[in-house]
């Protein structure tokens, strides 16, 4: 086995294709394909299904990628040891988060710090935060709930009640509270499943024996609230993301609180990478700062 084939495997597993990876790795593609093919001859397995052009990993190759995952990342962290007493602070972190509100303090203070790092950031609900993590197609998660696990490294940012909204002039009656009971007979907004919102209102509605019936389901908090605010129903968020809008009235759901707790996460593994470490510190001290307001 060497270097350079698991090296080829790995790009082409991570890119999903021979072109594609030879592109990240200026090679050509006849190189990339026969360091693969090298690779997969001297252990007589088959790591990539390759039909039609398209190409995916058997399941011995998606074991594989497992391991070069950490491989690659050990050898990063080994890069950034060395290289980081003399250069700036430089690279790219990755960051799914089910919403950008309970970051948005750490990342302003996150790019004070480190200007020369290039952030990406995408949406998504905690099942997509998970499985972006595990295949290290992003670094920090942002979700709601704290995720008991071993794998995760979390900080806790802090919870708030889960509140329902609709657009003004739309179930006045409700306002300013209403139970869930109630609030069960209007048309409602829910997030799509998967969404952690809608798992805590439907664990909650249960323990009552109400069931709650989407009359709309959106992907996306931003989805959801758009559709409210059109006056098509209510909708549940958390009160620290209700912000403002003129369309919109709040009101509280009566009963026991539903509380959101929204965490900061990274796999465990990884918590160690230079950028990720510096993230989890900025947001560990958000943390600090939140829980010493609230005490």
């Amino acid at each position: 086995m060497r270097y350079t084939q698991l090296r080829a495997f790995h790009h082409v597993a991570i890119a999903g294709g021979f072109s594609r990876a030879a592109e990240a790795m200026h090679l050509t593609q006849p190189a990339v394909s026969d360091q693969v093919r090298k690779l997969e001859i001297e252990y007589d397995t088959s790591l990539f299904n390759r039909q039609h052009k398209q190409v995916s990993l058997t399941p011995q190759g998606a074991q594989l990628l497992d391991i070069t995952h950490k491989l690659f990342e050990i050898e990063s962290q080994a890069l950034e040891l060395l290289t980081e007493s003399r250069t700036q602070t430089r690279g790219r972190l990755s960051i799914i988060a089910d919403s950008a509100h309970h970051i948005t303090e750490s990342l302003t203070r996150f790019r004070a710090i480190y200007p020369e790092v290039d952030i990406t950031m995408r949406t998504g609900n905690s099942k997509d935060v998970l499985t972006a993590l595990h295949a290290y197609d992003s670094d920090i998660g942002v979700l709601g709930n704290m995720h008991t696990s071993a794998d995760f490294v979390q900080i806790n940012l802090g919870s708030s009640p889960i509140v329902a909204f609709a657009a003004k002039g739309i179930a006045s009656n409700l306002r300013p509270r209403a139970d869930l009971a109630t609030i069960a007979k209007q048309p409602l907004v829910l997030r799509e499943r998967g969404s952690k919102t809608r798992q805590k209102l439907a664990e909650a509605a249960a323990k009552l024996g109400i069931r709650l019936n989407a009359k709309i389901e959106a992907e996306g908090r931003e989805a959801v609230h758009e559709i409210v605010a059109s006056g098509a129903g209510i909708g549940f968020v958390s009160e620290a993301e209700y912000g403002q809008d003129a369309r919109l009235h709040r009101f509280y759901i009566d009963g026991p609180a539903i509380p959101m707790t929204e965490s900061v996460i990274c796999l465990s593994q990884r918590k160690d990478v230079r950028l990720i470490r510096a993230f989890l510190e900025i947001a560990h001290s958000q943390s600090d700062v939140l829980a010493q307001g609230n005490s």
